[in-house]
Order: structure tokens, then sequence, then C-alpha cells
């Protein structure tokens, strides 16, 4: 499955976060959405990561923007790393893939010199109507936030 900015995003059923919250397609609607995949819960780069978009949560917020981390870790570990890091957006639990495979961001990958199957670090853009309007795929995490938060507000 492909998805394509300016093009509505998959439906999908709703999955399990944190919080003991559920988020599915229609729970995006009406609002402007980020959802950035990321490959492991607690690893340096993943830290990072949901630490700059928690830096930020407040802007993105005042734009109107809801923000929500996703990986195929339990709703556990993501409990875990939700208050370790203190972070104030809810993280999707996905351990079947739906919504990774929805958006296509499960690949091959080398790691230890070996060929795997993981999450490529991707986020998205999501408007109020269901629309990708930006995507980022094979993000580099320095900067990453940021850039989104400027996609946002070029938008506004």
């Amino acid at each position: 499955m492909s998805i394509e900015v300016n093009a509505l995003i998959p439906e999908f059923p709703p999955l399990k976060a944190t919080s003991e919250t559920e988020v599915s397609s229609d729970t995006l609607k009406g609002q402007l959405s980020v959802l950035y995949f990321y490959p492991k819960d607690s690893t340096p780069g993943c830290t990072t990561e949901s630490q700059d978009f928690s830096r930020l949560h407040a802007e993105f917020a005042a734009l109107g923007c809801q923000i929500f981390g996703v990986s195929r870790d339990s709703i556990k570990s993501h409990e875990n790393f939700k208050a370790k890091q203190s972070m104030p957006f809810e993280l999707i639990s996905d351990p079947d893939e739906v919504l990774c495979n929805a958006f296509d961001v499960m690949k091959m990958k080398n790691m230890y010199g070996k060929q795997v199957r993981g999450v490529e670090r991707s986020t998205f853009l999501i408007d109020q109507d269901g629309k990708l309007v930006a995507e980022w795929r094979k993000v580099k995490v320095p900067g990453h936030a940021e850039e989104v938060l400027e996609t946002l507000k070029s938008l506004s």
C-alpha cells in the first residue's frame, strides 16, 4: 500500500496507545496531527527524537496540532518510555504493524551486517480532513522536530 501527499491517509482501526487511549483514522480527523514512526523505545536516536518533539510540544499544540509517536513496542514499554522521558503526548503501540504497513514504513535494514526488517524512521503531517500534507522518510534526528514545526507554521 502506498500513501501519497495531498491524498487521504488510509483508514485504520483503533490501536492501543498510552494513557489507556485508542487512536484510529477517525480520531485524527478534526485536528492537525503529527505521526512520527520510530524503531524502538529507549534507544538513543528514538529517545532524542522523542525529547525533541516533547520540547516543542507547546508550540505544536498552540498551532492546533497533536503529536503521536508510533512503534511496534508494547503498551507497557511505551508507558515506561513515556514516563521516563516525561512525554506530553501519547505513544501508539503497533505490534501487528497495522499503521506501519498503512504508512509503508517497514523496510529491510542492515543491522550489524545482517538484513533485518524494521521501522524506517518517518514522520507524517496530516490535516484536519485526514489528508497527508507532508512526509519525511529516512529521517535523521538532529533538527527534524524543528523542521516539522516550521512546515506546520508555513501551513498556517
